[in-house]
């Protein structure tokens, strides 16, 4: 088992969005599979110039350090912490998929931003927008 500290960070406006936005994500992260919740602290939500902001820390325990990058990338948390083990040994076929995993996901990001790129060109061009 591996344990680990997430924070994930909300910041936007107005203040009742970021609010339901908060506990949207603590909803759902609480009922992610394979990923038991030890500990969760959110913070005050707080005005940080003409935004809000707030974050949840949770401290989580899960099976293995495929399940993390999971997390990773379905919350972009802005900081995680490996607390347990003080060592994480990793055989080279199973880093070698975990790496391909992350590579397919970083390659179906990229093909998404580089639509959503050509699309909004396509729209400017349509409206005369330079």
């Amino acid at each position: 088992m591996i344990q680990a500290r997430v924070i994930i960070e909300i910041m936007g406006s107005p203040k009742e969005h970021v609010e339901k936005a908060m506990e949207t994500v603590v909803d759902k992260f609480k009922k992610e599979d394979n990923v038991k919740v030890i500990k969760e602290d959110i913070s005050k939500i707080a005005e940080v110039k003409q935004f809000w902001s707030t974050f949840v820390e949770f401290e989580i325990e899960i099976e293995n350090i495929a399940r993390l990058f999971d997390i990773c990338f379905d919350y972009m948390p802005s900081s995680i912490e490996i607390l347990e083990p003080e060592k994480v040994d990793l055989e080279s076929e199973y880093t070698t998929d975990l790496l391909n995993d992350l590579l397919a996901k970083l390659h179906r990001y990229d093909m998404l931003v580089k639509n959503l790129n050509a699309q909004n060109f396509v729209l400017k061009k349509k409206l005369n927008i330079k």
